[in-house]
């Protein structure tokens, strides 16, 4: 394949956000790149799209900064690009949690290679702790997980007393791509927990290289892909249509964008419902126009920096 795509995250201290995000937005235009990018100043937070030789070139120059000589680059093929516009924003934190004090390059969970992973997780003084969302988990799990009823991260820190009755063994968080349990697991750390790991490089990179085993479902990724499986040894569906409740992994979002909940459609009901959840969704006034694909990319606010900002409008009641 043509394309690379890149999700990628480092937490180490940056002294000016605002200049860094201009140099590199800078960057990733040069090299024709696309997707969602945050600059904090505790970090780096991405996921990209481009060509190959675009992509390569970009790690490498990543990769020359010392700031980010630890930063590793979960690396996927694709057919084309899996965004359609680029952001670099600067932001409180590199991932929202509310949590600006805890800073996982001087504290976090013990790091497991995914082989180290698998060889735990099953282990009878062990608890596999899913930190995500519960749109994420809910496509997708590993197999016995504990999963928290979230409907954002930042919700995670309230939810740490449901866990007191696992305090004694060993917590083994995980995430899509690892940089939610960086701040989970030391949060877990400061409250008291002291046996506490994370998946390094989360269920994307256990996919690549430990075939993704007793992964249940599809994994949620915040791309044009929504959805990409990563169990190529005992893969299955545990996802039902959010309609008709038969097996279903398709991913899609409510068309009615004052809804646009995160929920499994299959192909029938999505025809049916025109791309929304359920039938008075389906009669509102603003109701997107539905292409199959059940995705609706926010408009950008065409932010250049050699432009500056072009303003724009969302309609209202919509939040761009």
């Amino acid at each position: 394949m043509d394309y690379l795509v890149l999700l990628y995250y480092c937490y180490t201290p940056i002294e000016n956000p605002e200049q860094f995000r201009e140099e590199h937005h800078r960057l990733c235009l040069g090299l024709n790149l696309l997707g969602r990018i945050i600059v904090a100043a505790e970090g780096l937070n991405g996921t990209v799209s481009g060509r190959r030789a675009d992509c390569e070139e970009y790690m490498r120059l990543i990769k020359a900064d010392p700031r980010f000589a630890a930063l590793e680059f979960k690396v996927e093929e694709a057919p084309a690009h899996t965004f359609q516009k680029l952001h670099v924003r600067v932001k409180s934190e590199i991932v929202h949690v509310g949590l600006p004090h805890i800073k996982p390059y001087e504290r976090t969970g013990i790091h497991l290679e995914p082989q180290e992973f698998r060889a735990m997780k099953d282990q009878d003084d062990v608890v596999v702790l899913d930190v995500r969302s519960d749109y994420e988990h809910s496509l997708g799990r590993f197999k016995n997980a504990v999963t928290l009823d979230i409907e954002n991260f930042r919700e995670f820190p309230e939810k740490v007393q449901e866990l007191e009755q696992y305090r004694g063994k060993k917590i083994l968080t995980y995430c899509t791509g690892g940089i939610k349990c960086e701040k989970a697991s030391a949060f877990l750390l400061e409250q008291g927990f002291e046996d506490v790991y994370q998946l390094h490089g989360g269920i994307i990179k256990y996919g690549l290289e430990a075939g993704g085993e007793d992964f249940d479902g599809k994994c949620y990724v915040f791309d044009g892909r929504v959805a990409v499986d990563v169990n190529s040894v005992n893969p299955t569906i545990i996802s039902q249509c959010h309609h008709c409740h038969t097996p279903s992994d398709r991913m899609v979002n409510c068309a009615n964008p004052h809804c646009n909940a995160h929920v499994p459609l299959c192909e029938a009901c999505a025809e049916q419902l025109d791309g929304a959840c359920s039938a008075t969704c389906q009669q509102h006034p603003d109701k997107r126009p539905y292409d199959g694909t059940g995705t609706y990319p926010k408009l950008s606010n065409h932010y250049n920096p050699e432009q500056g900002l072009l303003s724009y409008r969302a309609p209202s009641g919509i939040k761009n």
